[in-house]
């Protein structure tokens, strides 16, 4: 039995020592915001925030988690009331067929936290482990971009 913190929820959860936390947040609680793609950390569609650090969910066994706070996308903002980095991009066009688009909010919002004033050349390099199929980086990085001016103005 371990205790799992997500999304400022409490989960007591049975799980098998080697199920990898991607797994138990998908096919336990439900969370399919966060994606499975490579399941070798390449590709970036499974980041979380563990401890408000970017974390690749397949890498990792649920049990590792324990004692961590996890925020997945569904935990960020509702469809009512979207996070301002959500709102961004949607605004920007900053996805197409949205796969990678969770995980790549995720690492923004880490980003934002630490270095709000990040150029588009941080922003690249910070996002440099999220593959996009659809090939959408220009438009990812004015996302950032409008992410961070909404942000200043909201905290400012």
């Amino acid at each position: 039995m371990i205790t799992l913190m997500v999304n400022n929820k409490e989960y007591q959860l049975e799980i098998e020592p080697h199920e990898t936390l991607v797994d138990v947040l998908q096919k336990r609680l439900g969370l399919m915001g966060v994606r499975m793609s490579c399941g070798q950390g390449e590709c970036g569609a499974c980041t979380i925030l563990l401890d408000n650090k970017p974390a690749l969910s397949c890498m990792m066994l649920a049990c590792q988690a324990e004692g961590k706070e996890i925020l997945t996308i569904e935990g960020l903002g509702t469809y009512d009331d979207l996070h301002p980095i959500q709102e961004s991009f949607i605004e920007e066009h900053g996805f197409q067929c949205g796969f990678c688009t969770p995980g790549v909010i995720m690492t923004t919002k880490s980003l934002l936290e630490t270095k709000p004033k990040s150029n588009a050349s941080e922003i690249a390099m910070s996002l440099s482990g999220h593959i996009c199929r659809c090939g959408a980086y220009p438009k990812i990085i004015k996302s950032v971009q409008n992410a961070a001016k909404k942000l200043e103005k909201n905290h400012g």
